[in-house]
């Protein structure tokens, strides 16, 4: 994540064929934080936002994951998490089963063997299945993750979840005045979390926000526990 990325003009793109349907994979290069990565998306009428790489901050904000346990939501490409593991953190990538395939295989082209142990990909859906995974996480991060206002309720259970006092949230959005976007930001996530605005795109219309918990003690509040 960075705030200038870099993407090579030579994007190619080819037909894959599934057990199941077709599907268009586009290769994009990127350079974050020193690392250079290789970014399939592979984009049909199942995929959806998921399958989109957006803009995120992690070179500016100079933020140190080393040693951190860190989850990602919605992760689409992975690019997020993957960047996030490059720099030292224990992180779990998350989306629908659907995007998974996707996910692995930009795990396999860009994370190097010796760091695999710190990275591990399981599907996720909100306000359902969080309660399988542990609690307590370091950093949990969203890239485009609050476009639909109909999961905005299983987000915030699933955040409020996942979280506990000194876990820190960093949302990357892109604005939208019709689904109900900036309501959740502004209003049902303060009930819950503090909020600061850490940097805006104005050209592309996106923010990245930094939540940390507002002090009760439920209902993920506590250490990771890696038994889940």
């Amino acid at each position: 994540m960075a705030t200038n990325s870099q993407e090579e003009s030579s994007n190619h793109a080819k037909k894959e064929r599934d057990t199941d349907y077709s599907m268009v994979v586009l290769e994009n290069a990127y350079q974050f934080c020193g690392f250079n990565l290789k970014i399939n998306r592979f984009i049909n009428a199942n995929l959806g936002y998921s399958a989109y790489v957006w803009d995120a901050y992690f070179e500016k904000e100079n933020i140190n994951f080393i040693g951190k346990k860190v989850i990602e939501l919605g992760s689409g490409t992975g690019i997020v998490g993957i960047l996030t593991t490059l720099l030292g953190g224990d992180v779990t990538i998350t989306d629908k089963s659907i995007v998974m395939k996707q996910i692995d295989n930009n795990i396999a082209i860009n994370v190097p063997a010796a760091c695999r142990h710190r990275i591990k990909a399981r599907p996720l859906m909100w306000g359902e299945d969080h309660t399988n995974f542990p609690t307590g996480y370091d950093f949990i991060l969203g890239s485009d993750i609050t476009y639909s206002s109909l999961a905005h309720p299983a987000l915030l259970e699933t955040l409020r979840y996942l979280s506990r006092q000194g876990t820190t949230i960093y949302l990357c959005s892109e604005i939208r005045t019709k689904n109900g976007c900036l309501s959740f930001q502004n209003k049902l996530l303060p009930q819950y979390f503090t909020c600061q605005v850490l940097a805006r795109s104005e050209s592309k219309d996106i923010i990245l926000h930094k939540f940390t918990k507002i002090g009760d003690s439920s209902p993920g509040d506590g250490v990771v526990n890696e038994s889940k």
